[in-house]
């Protein structure tokens, strides 16, 4: 955004405006659009951590009730917690994806 506004501030503008946009609100388009872009990065961020501390979490109460949990149901609690760190595993690689293809298309 920052080249676009230095180099090619026309057509900065042009992608701003939506077809038929009242002559009226084009300040007022174009002051919204351009928070929306600045925003994006910064909303993708926070649902990259929430979805990390969400995984984080289910495998913290997982784990804090081990201690008091009779000898027999150890072997699920252990069960459990493998594949909870197998779908935080996935879900990392997941984000990581979604992370990488969005960035793009915001930076694009």
């Amino acid at each position: 955004m920052i080249y676009a506004c230095s180099f090619n501030t026309t057509n900065l503008l042009v992608h701003l405006i939506p077809n038929g946009t009242p002559a009226v609100l084009i300040p007022f388009i174009v002051l919204v659009e351009t928070i929306r872009n600045l925003i994006r990065p910064l909303t993708l961020a926070i649902r990259l951590t929430a979805n990390i501390i969400a995984g984080h979490l289910l495998v913290t109460l997982l784990t804090s009730v081990t201690p008091l949990a009779p000898l027999v149901f150890y072997p699920l609690i252990l069960l459990a917690q493998i594949i909870l760190a197998r779908l935080e595993i996935a879900v990392a690689i997941i984000q990581a994806y979604v992370f990488s293809v969005l960035m793009t298309l915001y930076n694009a």
